[in-house]
């Protein structure tokens, strides 16, 4: 087996571990820096004793390598088993993809094909069909009245 091919106990730790949103938030602040569990303890509403234990289920899977100086352990993210489990994933896109694919020509079969001559120039554009913005308002009213008549004539 490939070394960054995932065993299936990696892969189990790896899922196990992201289940947690509390995980999930550690190794958001964890992104980019080093901190230790005080730091990653001190948003959270649980105790610095639940946020040790969610931080070792991390360093079970790989995601966390912690680094003791004394009395105090700082925490890095680890993403190497980010990147197999995104590997894993990975190799079942191909599946999404031809389902996006179907999708796809589902919906441009029900879209109404939009048959214009290559030359035509947008309403707005035309200088012959534009209405200034002065006469906007008036040519407005003018079409709400002659709809009015149309409406009571056809009676």
């Amino acid at each position: 087996m490939d070394s960054i091919e995932p065993t299936e106990g990696t892969l189990d730790l790896v899922f196990g571990a992201l289940a947690d949103p509390v995980r999930r938030e550690i190794l958001n602040q964890l992104d980019g820096k080093d901190l230790l569990v005080t730091e990653l303890a001190a948003p959270f509403t649980i105790s610095l004793q639940a946020v040790s234990r969610h931080i070792q289920v991390l360093v079970r899977a790989g995601l966390v390598t912690q680094e003791r100086t004394g009395r105090v352990k700082s925490c890095r993210l680890d993403t190497g088993p980010i990147l197999q489990a995104a590997l894993w994933i990975n190799r079942y896109s191909r599946y999404w993809q031809s389902q996006f694919d179907t999708l796809a020509m589902w919906l441009d079969s029900l879209s109404p094909q939009r048959k214009e001559a290559p030359h035509a120039v947008p309403r707005d554009d035309s200088p012959a069909g534009s209405i200034p913005a002065r006469d906007r308002g008036a040519a407005g009213q003018d079409a709400g009245a002659a709809g009015q008549r149309r409406t009571r004539g056809g009676r």
